[in-house]
């Protein structure tokens, strides 16, 4: 999973490229952002073998913050893999 760009100026811009390898187990992929004032879930399905090998996420006019990313792979027989990342949202220029 990348996050792009790790560090950005309120409101932040997000970008989460989470990369899945192919498999026929694979159902669905679920993108949470949090941080102490901010929540968002995002979950798509995934087709098994036929899904893409990249999904992206957007995230747009995120409050400042520290973000936790997480990305989870759920398969047939539930969480088949997970990976988290951080994300920063700093105060716009003359902001607090």
């Amino acid at each position: 999973m990348q996050v792009s760009p790790p560090v950005s100026r309120a409101p932040g811009f997000v970008v989460i490229r989470v990369s899945v390898e192919k498999a026929a187990d694979n159902r669905r992929l679920q993108v949470i952002t949090e941080s102490v004032d901010f929540y968002r879930s995002s979950e798509i399905p995934l087709d098994g073998q036929n899904a893409p090998a990249v999904n992206v996420f957007e995230y747009r006019d995120l409050p400042t913050g520290l973000y936790h990313i997480t990305g989870v792979l759920i398969g047939t027989r539930g969480e088949r893999a997970s990976v988290a990342r951080l994300a920063k949202v700093e105060p716009a220029v003359g902001g607090r």
